[in-house]
């Protein structure tokens, strides 16, 4: 066992190393490759990554996540692109061309054709003096000291190097072109993801005819009456205008129990939590759930703009609208 852990961690050490190694080379060129990036998409073009083998994998994941991002991305396998599929490509279009030896001849073979169609083409590799970076318009050097395979031969520290240039490529287009939560809520509708940053507060919370909304002078009892009716787990307190003055939860009334039975006679004034957690009704889905998250908090309060409480949000609900 101690054998394969170790075997295991050295294989992390290498890719890790690579990281580092290629992260280091970032320099001007990278700078170029993105401001063309960003001139194709800008300019209504799209960014084709094309590659083969293992390198082609990963072109597929960088084309979906630069898309997933805002930057208009597809993958085209080289083989297909000598059968019609350079059919795909357009005058603002921008190829991006991965291959590790930057001699690969599938490749290789379809730089001439795009070219004649007028697509400029970046080249991704591990050697900036192969075939492939002489052909290419740009070329992005990504060489790693060594493969993390005994042999030096199977692509694994290098597609991983390869994929942290695209990821870094997606992300500084995301910056430049201003992309925000709420565009990338747009373009993932189906998913938690996209109802963590399109949905809000107001969408998630449990209005005022569902929420345990007690004043300051109610009972204890009255108030845990209230809880039971709304099948919540905390009483808002607040004052005849709707102004918020505090809560009250399932938990403090248990802290409190177990020291002396008679809070249930006490005002809500006196036992609920001043200053509670709360929210505008206009705050992401997101946000609520990191308060909920680092706060350790079963409830959040939703605000009005107006600054009355407009309802509460139940850290049980939150599962059941596939946000936890």
């Amino acid at each position: 066992m101690a054998d394969i852990l170790q075997r295991a961690r050295e294989v992390f050490d290498v890719e890790i190393d690579a990281l580092y190694h290629v992260r280091d080379l970032l320099d001007d060129r990278f700078v170029a490759v993105s401001q063309a990036c960003l001139e194709a998409v800008s300019g209504g073009g799209k960014l084709i990554l094309t590659g083969i083998g293992k390198s082609g994998y990963i072109g597929k994941k960088i084309a979906a996540t630069l898309s997933s991002v805002g930057s208009p991305a597809v993958f085209m396998h080289p083989v297909e692109a000598l059968h019609g599929d350079l059919g795909i490509m357009q005058a603002h279009d921008l190829m991006l061309a991965l291959s590790y030896s930057g001699e690969t001849d599938e490749l290789l073979g379809m730089l001439a054709p795009a070219k004649r169609l007028g697509i400029k083409i970046i080249a991704i590799t591990g050697n900036a003096d192969s075939s492939l970076a002489h052909l290419c318009d740009y070329v992005l050097p990504m060489p790693v000291p060594k493969e993390a395979c005994p042999f030096n031969l199977a692509p694994t520290a290098s597609t991983t190097a390869l994929l942290a240039i695209g990821d870094a490529l997606a992300m500084v287009l995301l910056q430049e072109r201003g992309f925000t939560k709420e565009n990338f809520g747009r373009l993932h509708p189906g998913g938690a993801i996209g109802r963590m940053v399109t949905m809000r507060a107001i969408d998630i919370m449990r209005s005022e005819d569902r929420s345990a909304i007690v004043g300051p002078d109610w009972k204890l009892r009255d108030a845990l009456f209230r809880m039971s009716q709304a099948r919540c787990g905390a009483a808002i307190v607040a004052d005849e205008d709707r102004r918020l003055l505090g809560i009250f939860t399932d938990g403090d009334f248990r802290r409190r129990a177990e020291k002396d039975l008679n809070v249930l006679e006490r005002p809500m004034r006196e036992v609920m939590t001043p200053n509670p957690v709360s929210v505008q009704s206009s705050a992401l889905a997101a946000e609520v759930l990191k308060l909920v998250e680092e706060r350790h908090i079963n409830g959040v309060i939703v605000m009005n703009e107006d600054g009355r409480v407009a309802g509460l949000i139940d850290v049980q609900d939150l599962p059941g609208l596939k946000l936890m």
